[in-house]
């Protein structure tokens, strides 16, 4: 698949309420190019944690679009991410970008890192 592909298949759900996050915070910088990358990275106290940045597009990565917001996964990250939720919530302990990851066999407390 190449960068402007857009990948229909992929296995994970970018919810509207994390893709009205992504538009306000893409308004606030005043760049409309941002895209939001979801990843996987060695570390955190479960083995593995997710890390989320604005990043652009390459030409191996599984692109979601939700709401003409766009979410990167690499193909790596996506192995672990297969038939995950990436979600935004906001709650009386903060807001936040949520993985809810059906691959995860144990996640720490704050629910930031986990083991397969």
């Amino acid at each position: 698949m190449n960068a402007t592909e857009t990948n229909t298949d992929t296995p994970i759900t970018f919810t509207t309420a994390a893709a009205a996050k992504v538009s306000k915070m893409i308004a606030d910088e005043g760049n409309p190019d941002l895209k939001l990358r979801v990843y996987i990275q060695g570390g955190g106290c479960s083995g593995f944690s997710y890390g989320f940045k604005f990043d652009d597009e390459k030409d191996n990565d599984a692109k979601v679009v939700t709401d003409g917001m766009v979410l990167l996964v690499d193909p790596l990250s996506l192995q672990y991410l297969y038939d995950a939720e990436v979600d935004y919530v906001e709650s009386l302990q903060g807001s936040q970008f949520v993985v809810r990851n059906p691959n995860a066999a144990t996640t720490c407390g704050c629910g930031s890192s986990f083991s397969v």
